[in-house]
């Protein structure tokens, strides 16, 4: 056996020998030419950064050097840090590990600006206040959630499809609420609608669209004209109570799948995007999508309202 300073020697030699033998190179991903952040080791003995193993399997369950498959690797959703390759980088190449967490960190805060470059899923109109439940299953998809997961913000954008354009002028930011994360790597992804924006610029990432935006604000009244406002903020909403009522079978259906009518507010100019119960109606009408955005895009809560108003007693003098 070694005496003790047999020992401390051998220790001292190790990084020093390790350092001789290793090169940047061969502490390097396969997938992204760079050094390991966060490395992972697949069943088949295969090392990649986390995230560059992720994006891979989006597309197919196989290891991307071998082809095995790794389906149940991906099932079980977790993916275990390679801690002795982590320590051998901290031992030998602290400042080159230091400088590649740092171009981490900074990819991570140019993903958390929510105004600049924000993610944008286009699929369906989403509104204020309003619960939007969805299945991602695209590749591009599952990458722009999971970096709102790890940024923290939970945020993206929705926007319709609009002919001429990859998306329509006008959407609303989405908040995540929760994920469930199936077996092959598909999400239901349960979200919130939070604040009106407008597109000022469009762009793309990794696959996907991305926007930089203004958000929308209710233009402000008072006096006389808030009183006025306030007459047609109740009759509307009697209507909207009544219509709830009247309702024939699919209507209840359509209750059944949003809830109840959501209550009235005490100020109805509180929130920069009005009532919440207007955007629920507005989700709930058999109304065109290119009408909904028409309603989504003004900023005057008189104008949505008296449109409501409108819709509202045409429907209800239908026969049921």
């Amino acid at each position: 056996p070694l005496d003790n300073e047999e020992e401390t020697a051998t220790a001292k030699c190790t990084p020093t020998c390790l350092g001789e033998l290793l090169s940047i190179s061969d502490l390097e991903c396969s997938l992204c030419i760079r050094l390991f952040f966060e490395p992972v080791t697949t069943p088949c003995g295969h090392t990649f950064c986390k995230e560059c193993l992720e994006r891979c399997l989006d597309h197919r369950p196989n290891c991307p050097l071998c082809k095995q498959s790794l389906r149940e690797y991906l099932k079980a959703g977790s993916y275990s840090p390679t801690v002795l390759l982590q320590d051998i980088m901290l031992a030998i190449f602290p400042a080159q590990l230091a400088e590649r967490r740092e171009l981490h960190r900074a990819e991570m805060a140019e993903l958390s600006n929510l105004t600049k470059n924000i993610p944008i899923f286009v699929c369906t109109m989403s509104f204020p206040g309003i619960a939007c439940p969805l299945h991602v299953f695209e590749p591009r998809y599952r990458l722009m959630i999971r970096r709102c997961q790890e940024t923290g913000t939970r945020r993206f954008g929705m926007c319709i499809y609009e002919n001429g354009k990859s998306f329509a002028d006008y959407g609303c930011m989405l908040e995540i609420r929760q994920i469930e994360l199936l077996a092959d790597g598909r999400s239901l992804v349960d979200t919130i609608g939070r604040r009106r924006f407008r597109v000022l610029r469009r762009g793309h990432r990794d696959g996907y669209n991305t926007a930089d935006i203004e958000y929308l604000e209710d233009k402000k009244v008072a006096g006389e004209e808030l009183q006025e406002l306030q007459c047609l903020h109740e009759s509307t909403y009697r209507l909207a109570q009544r219509f709830c009522e009247h309702g024939d079978l699919a209507s209840r259906h359509i209750l059944m799948q949003h809830g109840p009518l959501p209550e009235k507010e005490e100020d109805i100019q509180a929130s920069a995007d009005g009532p919440t119960w207007c955007w629920w109606l507005i989700a709930i009408l058999p109304l065109d999508p290119s009408y909904q955005l028409n309603l989504f895009s003004t900023t005057s809560l008189r104008a949505r309202l008296t449109q409501l108003q409108r819709i509202l007693t045409a429907l209800l003098q239908q026969p049921p």
